[in-house]
């Protein structure tokens, strides 16, 4: 069996009195693309958000590397390896594309490193315009290259393709792509839009009211049964 870059078990998480996520348990290898699709209101930000930190666990256990990560705040589970794109991308809208990729590094004695600007050759070319006034698109690449600023093990990127444009979807899938396979990162993924993660995974899970009820390798993926999941 592969060993786990990242790993969750019987985790269970709530808002209040209401239990959003239940025992649930799912591991993603290294070097793998793994994608958690669902509609909305179904737990998917809810479980990146508790990968990273963000929200406490009732229980369970989330290890990164074999590193335990479930007490740790979400700057410990940074330095461990763990980086997280949030839903809506959440750029410094007044700092400059360069300015928001420096609130990544590890050190503020660090330059951004020149490969970045390599996967995302626009933000070189816009590196010192206000990141408000980019494309949702180019935001996104913005908020990618800040948690790649980093040096994570695994790359958390929740709903990446929201706001964006359908052809930036099939580029962004590429460049994800690109930077697994130069990088040897495992990256999860949540997502709605079908074509994106059939284009991107190398796994597919479902969530339905905070458990997963579906999961296939891409190879061996059913998109009529996927389809059928993803619109109920």
């Amino acid at each position: 069996m592969t060993e786990a870059q990242l790993s969750v078990e019987h985790l269970s998480v709530g808002y209040g009195q209401s239990e959003v996520i239940h025992d649930l348990s799912l591991s993603a290898a290294p070097n793998e693309i793994l994608a958690v699709m669902g509609l909305n209101g179904m737990g998917k930000s809810t479980l990146m958000k508790t990968l990273i930190g963000l929200l406490p666990a009732r229980s369970g256990a989330v290890t990164l590397a074999g590193t335990a990560l479930t007490a740790l705040k979400p700057y410990q589970r940074v330095q461990h390896g763990l980086a997280y794109v949030p839903q809506g991308r959440m750029v410094f809208g007044t700092l400059s594309v360069e300015e928001n990729i420096q609130t990544g590094l590890r050190s503020d004695k660090e330059q951004v490193p020149e490969e970045l600007y390599g996967f995302f050759p626009v933000l070189k070319e816009m590196r010192k315009r206000r990141a408000g006034n980019l494309s949702g698109g180019q935001q996104q690449q913005l908020a990618i290259a800040r948690a790649l600023a980093s040096r994570p093990k695994v790359l958390l990127l929740d709903e990446p393709t929201e706001g964006i444009q359908p052809s930036i979807i099939k580029e962004l899938a590429n460049i994800l792509k690109r930077i697994r396979d130069l990088k040897g990162l495992t990256i999860v993924v949540s997502e709605q839009v079908l074509s994106f993660a059939l284009a991107l995974a190398d796994r597919v899970l479902v969530m339905n009211r905070g458990k997963l009820v579906h999961e296939s390798s891409r190879r061996d993926l059913d998109e009529a049964t996927l389809g059928r999941l993803l619109s109920i």
